[in-house]
């Protein structure tokens, strides 16, 4: 019978050297990640803002991605910056961009504001509210239910269409929940004008305007509910005192 013969002293030196390399490659990977996500050793040194901007403290959104990112250029996670810039006042659109070795380029499209709402937020030129506020602001102040922000607007931009040719500027504009509609003017005459027919209605009262101004009193409101002809509601105001 013959005798089994063990491992030759050359397939032992391989394993060998084998676990030793595999044992050497991990060392080193876990080596390299360390020194890749070390912030000391490889910071991100510039964050760059690009894009026009009114309202936005670039400071303040350095300081944000700064907090929110604190390792190094490669572990940096740009879709967490753009989530995070995005959720910021004011930012309409973000791009977030990595620019070896260590810059990050932020591409800011800030929000144009067109309009108050309902007094806590302000309207875009798409009918999308966002939080900001603005100083001693001489935007319109749209009012309505949740839900017909977009309705109001394009109300108010179709109204202001026709008044301006009168050089009648809305003050503010009331959308109620059964979607009437209601103006102050910024000469501070108020117009009811009901669900239908509104924009007719408003051209009705543009028309008989310059007929309204020559008259001895100011008039404070009118209503143009009516399929033809219209209410007038004089204020007690002389036009000595008050210009219409």
């Amino acid at each position: 019978m013959k005798q089994q013969q063990g491992l030759s002293p050359n397939i032992i030196v391989g394993a060998v050297f084998l676990v030793a390399v595999l044992i050497s490659l991990v060392i080193a990977g876990v080596s390299v990640n360390r020194w890749l996500h070390d912030e000391q050793q490889l910071p991100v040194q510039q964050i760059e803002f690009i894009g026009e901007r009114s309202h936005i403290d670039l400071k303040r959104l350095e300081d944000l991605v700064r907090a929110s990112q604190p390792g190094s250029f490669f572990a940096l996670d740009v879709n967490q910056v753009f989530a995070l810039l995005e959720e910021q006042p004011w930012v309409y659109r973000a791009s977030v961009r990595k620019k070896w070795p260590s810059k990050l380029t932020v591409y800011i499209v800030e929000q144009t504001a067109v309009a108050h709402w309902n007094d806590d937020l302000l309207l875009n030129q798409f009918g999308e509210t966002f939080e900001g506020e603005i100083a001693n602001s001489d935007l319109p102040h749209l009012y309505g239910p949740g839900g017909s922000e977009k309705t109001a607007l394009q109300g108010y931009n179709a109204m202001q269409t026709i008044l301006s040719g009168a050089a009648l500027p809305v003050k503010e504009l009331f959308l109620s929940e059964r979607f009437a509609w209601q103006l102050t003017l910024k000469n501070e005459i108020a117009l009811n004008l009901g669900r239908q027919e509104f924009i007719d209605r408003l051209q009705r009262f543009v028309d008989i305007y310059p007929l309204l101004k020559q008259q001895p009193r100011a008039v404070e409101y009118v209503d143009l509910r009516y399929d033809t002809g219209l209410a007038v509601g004089w204020s007690n105001t002389s036009k000595t005192s008050e210009n219409v």
